[in-house]
């Protein structure tokens, strides 16, 4: 085998966000970009030699091409098994699984989640460490100082690999597998949830159901899980044929981008049960004939109901939820006696909770839940979660919803996001918004007095490693909340994000508008951060 060391230069904006590198095509395609972000991850790296590596990715424009050249790099830098997903595909969730089951080193996930994809769009590319998780900041850190340094980069003189064309072959002394990116995923997936009784409702007529896959990566596991497995009609799932550009859409789960689902949902002879997933498969949208569920009340609902669920039916350890995510998982939290965790963004951050099983069930309010299974969050593991529950239960989705309310109370919430925000303004915003941070607690506007702000830092509590600056939090008297943070996973300008939660108790107000019922915060949080003054805009871009 030949290698070949190229001579490079240092690129100085492969600093890793949230969720890895996400930066339009072109950005990549650049002379060694690619190349030098790879490298500077096996620099980050000690004791892989002769071990497994996965490799895989949501399809998305520029996938298969990336694949090539990490399979080159992979060979020359010393890894002695490649696991590939057929045609460079692997959902997240399943990659994860599959760094799990095979105890593989780690794994290299191609993705830009939820952004568009095409040649003039997104992509991007995470390492996942041997839990199946994102790489932890320590490691991210230590990757974005080597590519501020990196000088050269190693790469074996082999022809491209047969991507589609399942299994073994042998490269240069490295063992290359090309695997069904679905079968050990629809496995794991039969061995947590009871696919007997959900076959028997979809069967009975009990749920009917409608799946939008947007073109994106969850089409053939949605295709063989929902209808080859548990007998959905044919067509139950749609736009499921993954596309490089996602045809034109925004693989986005959400009612803004999914609306050709919110249309049959909210439409005449909805079916019992829908749902949504993005790019890469992590996250969903789960809805019910004329309701949309939130991300946050769906993650109380699955931690309040897990024990109908047979991988959870002895219980669960604890739950987590990202900051900005409402506190309606808290409040189960409290009434079944369970530990909960307040995390940053970022699916990271739950990895070691998940570890030390101080966790079992955990999420974030941007469309993300999860569970110990895997260490990403995983769309269709929330899809599966519900038609168990909607099966176990024989209710419809809008009766779970309103059940769970006159329980626990509902946090009505939204999020508005100003997206492709300048940086410099973006960042001024957040400037301006630390500079009231004192003055705020005891200040009262309204039926809102403020009881506490801060800048969110978080300390882990299994390894102590501490994350700062990762949320402005005002918090008022009655419960309710605006918390501000720029998000890391767009590629142009800064996303600025605003959450609103307000906490209502009496069921009579349980079936408010979201936005009118949080029409004061709203007002609120145009008041101290200016945004739409110091941007020039009339309204978020999206509502969530």
């Amino acid at each position: 085998m030949t290698i070949t060391i190229t001579k490079t230069t240092p690129y100085d904006d492969q600093k890793p966000g949230t969720s890895g590198l996400r930066k339009k095509v072109s950005v990549f395609q650049q002379p060694n970009y690619l190349q030098n972000f790879v490298q500077s991850i096996f620099n980050s790296l000690d004791g892989f030699q002769g071990d497994t590596l996965v490799i895989g990715g949501d399809g998305r424009y520029f996938n298969r091409q990336a694949i090539q050249i990490i399979i080159k790099m992979a060979i020359a830098n010393g890894f002695g098994k490649l696991i590939i997903g057929q045609g460079g595909l692997l959902s997240t969730p399943a990659a994860s699984n599959i760094i799990r089951k095979y105890k593989a080193f780690g794994g290299i996930v191609l993705s830009a989640s939820h952004n568009p994809g095409g040649p003039d769009e997104d992509f991007g590319i995470k390492y996942n460490v041997g839990n199946g998780g994102p790489a932890p900041e320590k490691f991210t850190d230590a990757l974005y100082a080597n590519t501020k340094v990196i000088a050269e980069y190693r790469s074996a003189e082999v022809a491209d690999i047969d991507l589609d064309t399942l299994g073994e072959q042998q490269i240069a002394g490295v063992k290359v597998s090309i695997i069904d990116p679905v079968a050990d995923y629809a496995a794991l997936m039969a061995d947590i949830f009871d696919f007997e009784l959900i076959k028997q409702s979809i069967a009975a007529g009990l749920i009917t159901l409608k799946f939008d896959a947007m073109h994106a990566i969850t089409g053939p596991y949605a295709k063989k899980i929902l209808e080859e497995e548990l007998g959905a009609t044919p067509g139950s799932v749609f736009n499921a044929v993954p596309l490089e550009d996602f045809g034109g859409g925004h693989p986005d789960p959400n009612l803004a981008h999914a609306h050709e689902l919110a249309e049959i949902m909210f439409g005449a002879d909805a079916p019992v049960f829908g749902a949504a997933s993005d790019g890469d498969g992590d996250r969903n949208m789960i809805m019910g004939a004329n309701i949309f569920v939130t991300p946050s009340d769906s993650l109380a609902i699955m931690a309040a109901n897990a024990k109908l669920i047979p991988a959870y039916a002895k219980g669960i350890s604890g739950v987590a939820r990202s900051m900005p995510t409402s506190q309606a998982v808290d409040r189960v939290a409290d009434k079944l006696s369970l530990p909960c965790y307040e995390t940053p963004t970022g699916w990271k951050f739950f990895g070691n909770l998940l570890d030390a099983d101080k966790i079992t069930i955990c999420g974030e309010e941007s469309f993300g839940s999860g569970s110990n299974h895997v260490r990403e969050k995983d769309g269709l593991w929330a899809v599966l979660f519900w038609l168990n529950l909607i099966a176990r239960k024989r209710q419809p989705v809008a009766d779970i919803v309103r059940e769970h309310w006159q329980t626990y109370g509902r946090d009505i919430y939204c999020r508005h996001d100003y997206e492709a925000v300048d940086s410099d303004i973006a960042n001024g915003i957040l400037d301006h918004l630390r500079g009231l941070l004192n003055g705020l607690p005891g200040k009262t506007w309204g039926d809102y007095t403020v009881k506490c702000a801060d800048e969110f830092s978080y300390t882990d509590p299994v390894d102590g490693s501490v994350s700062s600056a990762q949320g402005i939090r005002i918090g008022f008297a009655n419960g309710s909340r605006i918390v501000f943070r720029l998000s890391g996973t767009g590629t142009v300008g800064a996303t600025l994000r605003i959450y609103l939660e307000r906490y209502e108790r009496d069921v009579a107000k349980h079936d408010q508008d979201a936005q009118e019922a949080l029409a004061d915060l709203i007002a609120l949080a145009e008041q101290f951060c200016e945004v739409k003054r110091r941007t020039g805009r009339n309204a978020p871009d999206v509502i969530t």
